[in-house]
């Protein structure tokens, strides 16, 4: 009786939902896809939008912390839990390079440094049968005095993509696509997508705010798209998982 219940449950349910197996999608880098405090707000990262696009079955699991380089995230012992918490099917998103590639910073890596610590991401998370992806680091907001977009990425976002193209992981190249994106919308209109404000506008920035690194809600939404966008013939299970629009709506 049982059984046939089962079998009665399987087909009047749609396609594949029953054996879709929960997995987790982790997110680990710095701060322009983090979760932001309150007090911070309307500063966003582009992995807050980014948990919404999957269904049930899919959770989104945001490690990503302000002002981590690779470095930093291992020896903070950052990673070692999201390892031990890792299972079959589960995917690593790893986005790295703005705290990395800034000699000045505690938390700068050598190229050398930058790419050993990719690959012990990419390698520990394939011995636990999980799938990494790395994403080059999203582009910061500066143009020059004629106007055009500098490349503030150039060396660290290359990294990404040897170690990608040499270890046949899947990449989204977030570097180029953002700076694809801004050159469309320009100097002015691509303020829109970061922190920008003006004093007394937001209580949590009264003297105001001048930010080309971080976005407002808006411009993480549009990265967050990016990112959705190069995942979906890279991962088409993943893509099986996104929500779907309410009927009527």
């Amino acid at each position: 009786m049982l059984t046939r219940l089962l079998i009665s449950l399987c087909l009047l349910a749609p396609a594949g939902r029953i054996a879709d197996k929960p997995i987790t999608i982790y997110l680990i880098g710095d701060s322009t896809l983090s979760v932001k405090a309150i007090a911070d707000y309307p500063e966003t990262g582009w992995g807050m939008p980014f948990a919404y696009f999957f269904d049930e079955t899919v959770r989104v699991d945001n490690r990503a912390m302000n002002g981590r380089s690779t470095g930093s995230f291992l020896t903070e012992n950052r990673w070692q839990p999201i390892v031990d918490s890792l299972r079959p099917n589960d995917y690593v998103l790893i986005q790295f390079g703005h705290n990395d590639e800034v000699k000045t910073k505690k938390t700068y890596t050598t190229e050398s440094e930058f790419r050993t610590n990719l690959l012990r991401y990419v390698n520990e998370t394939r011995a636990r049968k999980a799938h990494p992806v790395l994403i080059t680091p999203v582009a910061r907001r500066k143009f020059g005095a004629a106007g055009e977009l500098e490349d503030t990425h150039a060396i660290y976002a290359e990294l990404v993509r040897t170690v990608a193209a040499e270890q046949a992981v899947p990449l989204i190249d977030l570097d180029r696509q953002s700076q694809a994106l801004l050159r469309q919308l320009g100097p002015d209109a691509s303020k829109l997508l970061f922190n920008h404000l003006a004093p007394g506008e937001h209580p949590n920035y009264p003297s105001g705010r001048t930010d080309d690194t971080h976005f407002n809600e808006l411009g993480a939404r549009r990265m967050a798209e990016l990112v959705l966008a190069s995942l979906r013939p890279l991962t088409p299970d993943l893509t099986a998982r996104l929500r779907q629009p309410v009927s009527g709506r």
